[in-house]
C-alpha cells in the first residue's frame, strides 16, 4: 500500500492546551504512525516531549501530558518522506533563533528542499536532522523581517512543493498552506480558544467546531488579540485527489468542508456501475475500503458482508518504513471470515493498488477459505506514478501498474476480474468540491508543482 505522511494540530487560548493537543494527535494517528511530539507555550517559554512510536506509547502516562504546561500548543504525527525514520526528525522541530523560540510541525514535501539546503549551509547554516522541515526553519531564523507571518511569507516564498505548517512562539499561533493547497488543513473553534488540525475528526473528539478551511496560500496568526490573516501570491489550486480515496478519516471534512465519506460512497457507486459483475456478497479491504464497499453494493444491489477481519493492533501495513516488516503485517492483519466467503462469488473492494503483494495474499485467502471467485474492484485509477508532494509512495519500477497490463496485474493477482476506477470518471463525480482543481499526478503523471530533484525525492519524499 502507499505509505500516508503526516498530521498536524494546533490550539490556541486553553488552559489544557498541552492535553487537547495530546486528543487531537489521537485523531490523527492514521497520518503517521513512526514518530510524535507536542510542544506547549506557556508566554515565556516551551515545554515539550516527543518520542519513536504511536501516541499512547510516547505519552503513556498522566505525567507527560500535565508536563505540557500553557495556553498553547501544537502537535505532530510523523511519516518520514524527507528524512530518515529517527529520534531526530521527530516534529514539532524547535529552534531558538535570534527572534526567540519557535517550533515548526509540517505535513508535506518540499520539492526545491535540497537546493534550498545546499545553499544555506555554503551561508554557514548548520542542520541537525535530515527533513525538508528544517530549511523553513532557518529561512525564517535568517529573515530580517519583525513580524512573525512577514518572516514566514518571506520563508515561504522561497519553497516549492506542498505543505501544511503549524507555528508556535511563545506568544502566536500560527498557520499556513501552501498556494496550491495540496494538503488538507482546517480551522476550529472551542469556547475562546482557536484550533487547527490537518483534519475535522481532531476538532470532534475535543469538542471543537470547524469554522472553515485554512485557504490555500493563507498565513493565519493568532494570539491574544485574535486572529489574523494574509494571503501569498495565488496559484491554481491542487488538492491531494488521494485525501479523499484514501488518506484522510471517512469522518473528516477536508478541502472546502466537503465530505470524505459521501465522496468515498460515491467512489463506490461510480465504480459498480463502470465495473459490474455478477456475484453473490460484496466485501471490503477493511477500514479505509469500507466505505466505497457500501457504495458499490448500494448501487449493484449486491449485499455487503464482512468478509475479512483486521486486526487493528497491528497498523496500517504501509507505514512501516521497512519492506520485511510491511511483509510480516500483512500476514497477521487479516483474517477470512470462512462462514460467509464459502461457496460464494466474491467482490473484494479495496481504494487502491500499489506493488500488489497486499491483494495478492487476500485472493489466495479468499481462495483458500473456499470463495468460488474472487474478483477485485479498485476505487482508484492504476497508480503509476510516484508522489513528490507528501505521500510515500515507491518509485515508479515497484508500482505495478507502471510496467503491466491490466489484464497481467489480473493474472499476478490471481483474481478471476479486475476492475480500476478511471481517472475520468473518477473527477467528474458530483461529490467532488466544485469548481476545485486537484492533483491526480500518482494516475496521470501530471506533476501540478515544480520538481527540481526526482532522483532525490523518489525515495524519501515527505515531512
Amino acid at each position: 500500500m502507499i505509505r500516508d505522511k503526516c498530521g498536524v494540530f494546533g490550539i490556541f487560548g486553553a488552559r489544557n492546551a498541552g492535553a487537547l493537543t495530546y486528543l487531537g494527535l489521537y485523531s490523527l494517528q492514521h497520518r503517521g504512525q513512526e514518530s510524535c511530539g507536542i510542544v506547549s507555550a506557556n508566554g515565556g517559554g516551551f515545554h515539550s516531549r516527543m518520542g519513536m512510536g504511536l501516541v499512547n506509547e510516547v505519552f503513556s502516562s498522566q505525567q507527560d501530558i500535565q508536563s505540557l504546561r500553557g495556553l498553547a500548543a501544537i502537535g505532530h504525527n510523523r511519516y518520514s518522506t524527507t528524512g530518515a525514520s529517527s529520534a531526530d526528525n521527530i516534529q514539532p522541530l524547535v529552534i531558538n533563533s535570534s527572534r526567540g523560540y519557535i517550533a515548526l510541525g509540517h505535513n508535506g514535501n518540499l520539492t526545491n528542499y535540497h537546493l534550498i539546503k545546499k545553499d544555506l549551509e555554503k551561508k554557514g547554516s548548520i542542520f541537525r536532522t535530515t527533513s525538508d522541515t528544517e530549511v523553513i526553519l532557518h529561512l525564517l531564523a535568517r529573515s530580517h523581517k519583525d513580524k512573525i507571518d512577514d518572516a514566514l511569507a518571506e520563508a515561504l516564498g522561497q519553497v516549492i512543493g506542498a505543505y501544511s505548517l503549524t507555528l508556535l512562539t511563545p506568544r502566536q499561533l500560527v498557520a499556513a498552506r501552501d498556494p496550491a493547497g495540496v494538503r488538507p488543513l482546517a480551522l476550529g473553534k472551542r469556547r475562546l480558544a482557536w484550533v487547527v488540525a490537518s483534519e475535522s475528526c481532531a476538532f470532534d473528539i475535543i469538542g471543537a467546531k470547524y469554522v472553515r478551511d485554512v485557504e490555500p496560500g493563507e498565513i493565519i496568526v493568532i494570539d491574544k488579540n485574535g486572529v489574523k490573516s494574509r494571503h501569498l501570491p495565488k496559484k491554481p489550486h491542487s488538492y491531494c485527489i488521494f485525501e479523499f480515496i484514501y488518506f484522510s478519516r471517512p469522518d473528516s471534512r477536508i478541502f472546502g468542508g466537503t465530505n470524505v465519506d459521501k465522496v468515498r460512497r460515491r467512489l463506490g457507486r461510480t465504480l459498480a456501475k463502470e465495473h459490474p459483475v455478477e456475484a453473490d456478497i460484496i466485501i471490503s479491504v477493511p477500514d479505509s475500503s469500507n466505505t466505497a464497499a457500501l457504495g458499490y453494493s448500494e448501487e449493484s444491489h449486491i449485499p455487503y458482508d464482512i468478509g475479512l477481519i483486521r486486526n487493528h493492533y497491528v497498523g496500517r501495513t504501509f507505514i512501516r518504513p521497512e519492506q520485511k516488516i510491511r511483509d510480516l503485517d500483512v500476514k497477521i492483519k487479516f483474517n477470512v471470515v470462512k462462514g460467509v466467503v464459502k461457496n460464494k462469488r466474491v467482490v473484494l473492494v479495496d481504494d487502491s493498488l500499489v506493488r500488489g503483494t497486499t491483494s495478492k495474499k487476500l485472493v489466495k485467502m479468499l481462495r483458500d477459505a473456499g470463495a468460488r471467485e474472487v474478483h477485485l474492484r479498485l476505487s482508484s485509477p492504476p497508480i503509476t506514478n510516484p508522489c513528490f508532494y507528501g505521500i510515500d509512495m515507491p518509485t515508479k519500477k515497484e508500482l505495478i501498474a507502471s510496467h503491466k497490463s491490466v489484464e497481467a496485474i489480473r493474472r499476478y493477482l490471481g483474481a478471476d476480474s479486475i476492475g480500476y476506477l478511471s481517472l475520468d470518471r473518477m473527477l467528474q463525480m458530483p461529490s467532488l468540491p466544485k469548481g476545485e482543481s486537484f492533483c491526480h499526478a500518482c494516475f496521470s503523471g501530471q506533476y501540478p508543482i515544480k520538481i527540481l530533484d526526482k532522483s532525490r525525492n523518489n525515495h524519501k519524499n515527505r515531512c
